[in-house]
């Protein structure tokens, strides 16, 4: 007998996939993700290369270096509680499938094994209607960066992965009026049942792994500092495209090498940052400026396409030595997958530093194009001596969406 499998368990292997934990861009980053996914104005230089390499040059004097090791970070959005009825699935279809698979002769001998295999079958079919249109998504990521500023020219090394996964199910009318039919005795059941039932399980992930030498400049422009950051990077992108019966869907299965197709290339993020007297920042960020569509490998008949397209984000940043407010902006939309919706994100967040080694975050990230789940964001971080960092987010909002993330760092 097949053992059935959860949908939704794939959600654990998310978690070893990578993708921010807030997915207006490309990054992980605690500190700007508990602000509501903010950063291109606000960023510390020691994660600059994360988000906008021209803040590189916002070092100050006695900075020497900085790791990030690492980043890492997480999200989750199960509107309609998808993990706990597709485990219930998984036990009714197991249920269904041992009853069908006694010889038919015997079942008409034992009329107690006929109301059985009945019974399972109304129930299969009772939770095949639950997860009917439904989905589950789930994003990673990680990071390590090391920064060196420097008056002439800073630079960083880069290395981060960021990628997205989506469950959905297509629960076909055939099998719901094949298993009602068995229920109600109108329908002799298929001694194949599982080559005869059509109801099908889809799992798409993407993993794109970036490995990049950040370098910035800063001008004088009319009176005002101006920086320019670029990262031209190595992308190294992976697809899974997994598509199987939902009775035999198996989180074993969804990063199996059968479904993968990968694809590296090149790609450049840059940015820009200005400073207006001490205390504002205004910043651009553009991140992946060259375009690629990859497709996935073609299996059980179905095929998705992967688009990597500019990002470019703009933001504004007060701050003091007490207080940092921040917003960032799209102007591009957020894409993934082509059978998936777009997003344009929105963020503000505040940062509050009542003692030399604690600072406290929070802040509201929407989506302008209401596809993803907006968010309520928060964090903490701590900096001991001002030589390790270490900092903590954690984030809930609609639909079920829940999300963390921790960062350690050190400066020199």
């Amino acid at each position: 007998m097949i053992k059935i499998k959860s949908l939704v368990a794939i959600n654990a292997a998310f978690l070893f996939i990578a993708n921010n934990a807030n997915a207006a861009g490309t990054w992980t980053e605690s500190r700007n993700d508990a602000m509501g996914g903010t950063g291109v104005a606000s960023s510390r230089w020691s994660s600059a290369v994360l988000i906008n390499p021209a803040l590189l040059t916002s070092s100050r004097e006695g900075d020497n270096a900085a790791l990030l090791i690492p980043s890492i970070g997480m999200q989750i959005t199960d509107p309609e509680n998808l993990q706990d009825r597709i485990d219930n699935l998984s036990h009714s279809a197991e249920d269904y499938l041992n009853s069908a698979n006694v010889p038919l002769q015997q079942i008409i001998l034992n009329p107690g094994l006929y109301r059985q295999m009945q019974s399972d079958a109304a129930d299969l079919s009772t939770q095949l209607k639950n997860v009917r249109g439904d989905e589950a998504r789930a994003k990673a990521g990680g990071a390590l960066a090391v920064s060196i500023p420097n008056e002439v020219l800073p630079f960083a090394f880069v290395a981060k992965a960021y990628g997205t996964g989506r469950v959905t199910s297509d629960i076909t009318q055939h099998d719901l009026d094949y298993l009602d039919g068995i229920a109600n005795g109108t329908v002799i059941p298929n001694p194949n049942d599982l080559q005869y039932l059509t109801s099908k399980g889809f799992g798409r992930v993407a993993v794109v792994s970036d490995y990049g030498v950040a370098v910035a400049h800063k001008f004088d422009v009319g009176g005002v500092p101006v920086s320019v950051g670029v990262t031209p990077k190595l992308q190294y992108t992976q697809l899974y495209n997994y598509s199987t019966s939902v009775y035999q869907f198996s989180n074993d299965d969804l990063t199996d090498n059968r479904y993968r197709n990968s694809n590296t290339g090149f790609n450049i993020d840059a940015g820009l940052a200005a400073d207006f007297g001490d205390s504002w920042t205004v910043g651009l960020s553009g991140q992946n400026l060259v375009s690629h569509d990859i497709d996935t490998k073609v299996v059980n008949g179905f095929k998705d396409t992967y688009q990597i397209r500019p990002l470019v984000t703009t933001g504004v940043a007060w701050h003091s030595d007490f207080l940092v407010l921040a917003t960032d902006v799209d102007l591009t939309e957020t894409k993934n997958f082509k059978s998936e919706d777009n997003s344009q994100f929105v963020g503000i967040g505040a940062e509050i530093t009542p003692l030399p080694w604690l600072a406290v975050r929070a802040g509201y990230r929407a989506d302008m194009r209401s596809n993803e789940s907006n968010v309520f964001t928060g964090g903490v971080g701590f900096a001991p001596l001002d030589v390790v960092h270490v900092d903590l987010m954690g984030l809930y909002g609609q639909d079920e969406t829940w999300g963390a993330g921790v960062q350690v760092g050190m400066t020199f």
